[in-house]
């Protein structure tokens, strides 16, 4: 024998919030997002940003000289780290893949930087040393600049700002497929997702590259790696969605936003920040997509083999959720119908359909309408002495002018009657909903 299951506890709080108008309940239910928005706003962009300040900045040197080692290390104490290099070949490839900050060879002194990969770091490190070594007593050094940027990148911000368009996109497109697809097969997520990826690719590169003029030229090789990029992340946002349901915007947010780009190095380099935004700039999305793309616009950076990396990790990250979290899904959604239980949300969400259905009616009704049996509108018509106040012939609503746009007699249709028969709305009571 089956044991029935047990009611669900309803809490007192619960029950006042179903008391409540049906909208006001949809709004007050949706209102952890902007709560949400602001206190990651506050906890991820203001607290790395308001302050950026230095910390083991490696600089390669060329050579030695002991003298500026100490003189920093005293000025400076943990902001900044010497590597010695044989060469100033070896130097200058650092410096241009992105392993050091800039490099200084005391035997011409002249300080090299690719302002192409940091901006930040190209104007705030060279000013440094060069005010240590002349409050030392030695001449300015020269600055060299090895991978200058365009005009149209003055301060090399574009790849920040297109890679956060590829990971918003990213995002956004699984965010709705989960909170509105629960029910579709994997093959389905995942073509919407793969195409969406393509249409969303195309449009950020086509705008910002031949529209703005932020980008010029790369545009096939943009175009593939944020197509690539934007699946990766779609499907670890589609995996995620299974276990946060309707919330899947709070971890699709602090992924690949809140954490993501002030980590990412676009804005100031990872040596610039605190943490865990420095620690956290080897494992988010956004430091490898501003490297690629450096990589592929400036030829700066590292290679491509650390963003394939990460983005096949997280595909596949997205893929093993798909899986697990599709059995979950569909194993609790199958115990709360057996059990009856309901969600206040969805409790909201029926009680604003009913409320809507009723309101329409009576609105019908106000103008001598209602629904026939195919969904359209037809009259009500005068005299009928059915004992219905609406059917009286002296009714009319003194808002019904005999236009198509307030209604009149005729009702929306015109004055042909119509083919179907009409037909009463029959709707249960409006009243409190049986939880």
């Amino acid at each position: 024998m089956t044991r029935a299951p047990e009611p669900q506890h309803i809490s007192r709080y619960r029950r006042w919030y179903g008391t409540l108008h049906p909208s006001l309940q949809l709004i007050g239910l949706q209102l952890w997002m902007p709560l949400f928005f602001i206190v990651g706003f506050c906890l991820c962009y203001i607290a790395a940003f308001h302050a950026p300040h230095p910390h083991d900045v490696p600089i390669a040197l060329v050579g030695s000289d002991p003298a500026l080692v100490a003189a920093v290390h005293k000025a400076l104490p943990g902001e900044y780290v010497f590597h010695t290099v044989d060469s100033l070949t070896r130097a200058k490839h650092d410096v241009v893949s992105g392993l050091m900050a800039v490099a200084y060879d005391p035997s011409s002194n002249t300080v090299f930087k690719a302002s192409a990969h940091q901006f930040q770091v190209a104007s705030l490190v060279p000013a440094t040393l060069s005010s240590v070594i002349t409050a030392g007593g030695g001449p300015a050094p020269t600055i060299t600049e090895l991978a200058p940027l365009p005009r149209w990148d003055e301060y090399g911000t574009v790849a920040m700002y297109v890679m956060l368009a590829w990971c918003i996109g990213g995002y956004m497109v699984a965010m709705f497929i989960g909170i509105m697809g629960g029910p579709l097969r994997h093959r389905t997520r995942v073509a919407v997702i793969v195409v969406g990826g393509i249409v969303i690719s195309l449009i950020t590169n086509t705008l910002a590259g031949p529209v703005v003029g932020a980008i010029h030229g790369h545009f096939a090789a943009l175009v593939l790696i944020a197509w690539g990029w934007i699946v990766a992340i779609g499907l670890t946002v589609n995996g995620l969605s299974y276990f946060a349901g309707r919330f899947i915007a709070a971890p699709a947010m602090i992924c690949f936003v809140f954490l993501s780009m002030p980590s990412s190095g676009g804005a100031y380099p990872k040596w610039f920040m605190p943490e865990p935004f420095a620690w956290l700039n080897h494992v988010v999305v956004g430091s490898s997509m501003v490297e690629m793309i450096k990589h592929t616009v400036y030829g700066v950076g590292p290679s491509y083999e650390r963003g394939l990396v990460t983005m096949a990790s997280y595909a596949a990250a997205g893929i093993v959720l798909m899986v697990v979290g599709k059995m979950w899904w569909e194993h609790r959604r199958i115990r709360m119908i057996v059990t009856g239980r309901t969600t206040m949300f969805g409790d909201a969400q029926a009680a604003n359909r009913d409320f809507l259905g009723q309101q329409r009616d009576e609105e019908l009704a106000r103008h001598g309408l209602q629904s026939t049996e195919t969904g359209t509108l037809s009259t009500i018509r005068p005299g009928r002495g059915d004992g219905d106040d609406h059917h009286d012939a002296g009714f009319q609503d003194a808002r019904m002018t005999g236009d198509v746009f307030t209604g009149g007699l005729e009702g929306l249709e015109g004055t042909a009657a119509p083919r179907t028969g009409a037909v009463a709305i029959s709707r249960p009571p409006h009243g409190r909903r049986t939880r």
